[in-house]
């Protein structure tokens, strides 16, 4: 479906959409139609947990709805519900189905097998993380056009299902790009700092907050330049590469999460 025309003070482009592909880890534009108020839209958590509002832009002559395609989200039709002019009506997606490459890796032992008290302390920072993932702020994003933290080669590409000392773990959820330790890591979109710590596989993480339950994050830092709760602009240095965390060398995690579904950060990413 194409993008609606934007309205209100924003200039001409700031809104540009995402690139659309309708398959697990994918971004669906949806034409909402005109409205006076800006309508309101949901989808049913990946994990089936209940409905998740969708970031909604636009103006009173079109209005349109991002959706964010889990990666573990089967082949078929998802349902949106939606709220507009005092009357609900819903929508169905059809999601084609992708086949991402394997990729085999060799990392220390314990970051596969773990130990009891690495085990716990894991679930601690999961349950941790979906609370900062489950943001959803105000205001919404004036920008959608995304650059890359670092420049540099991508290591390994979003969707990719990964095998670590020869054990099937989850999809990667992210963009990761080569980069030396110290090489300066740059907010993709403005927002706030939204959580930052370290964590057992991700090493030194910074999310970020953009609005509207867009998120990103970027990982494996050496340094962590920003505290929870901090403006940032576009293009502010927010930390610098690292090899923290599971990782077999220095280089950038750079995950983008809209509507609590990782999704390619490619598809955002500024012509």
């Amino acid at each position: 479906m194409g993008p609606a025309a934007w309205a209100g003070a924003a200039p001409p482009g700031a809104h540009r959409l995402p690139r659309e592909l309708a398959v697990p880890g994918g971004v669906v534009r949806l034409a909402l139609g005109g409205a006076a108020v800006r309508p309101r839209a949901f989808t049913m958590a990946a994990d089936g947990s209940g409905e998740v509002p969708l970031l909604v832009l636009g103006g009173p002559t079109g209005w349109t709805a991002l959706l964010g395609i889990a990666l573990a989200t089967p082949p078929g039709k998802v349902q949106v519900r939606v709220e507009s002019n005092g009357a609900g009506s819903a929508l169905s997606v059809e999601i084609a189905p992708k086949r991402y490459r394997e990729q085999r890796l060799t990392v220390a032992p314990r970051t596969v097998d773990l130990s009891p008290k690495d085990e716990a302390r894991w679930q601690r920072e999961r349950a941790h993380q979906a609370g900062v993932m489950a943001t959803f702020s105000t205001p919404l994003p004036q920008r959608l056009a995304m650059q890359a933290p670092v420049q540099g080669r991508r290591s390994s590409s979003f969707g990719l299902r990964r095998v670590f000392n020869g054990q099937a773990r989850n999809p990667h959820s992210g963009m990761d790009i080569a980069a030396a330790t110290g090489t300066p890591v740059l907010a993709p979109l403005a927002g706030r700092a939204l959580d930052t710590g370290d964590y057992f596989f991700n090493g030194n993480t910074v999310w970020l907050d953009h609005g509207g339950g867009l998120l990103s994050m970027v990982c494996h830092l050496s340094e962590i330049a920003v505290q929870a709760g901090d403006a940032v602009e576009a293009g502010q240095r927010v930390g610098a590469v690292g090899a923290t965390g599971r990782v077999t060398g220095p280089h950038l995690h750079w995950g983008v999460m809209l509507n609590r579904s990782m999704v390619d950060p490619a598809l955002f990413l500024a012509a």
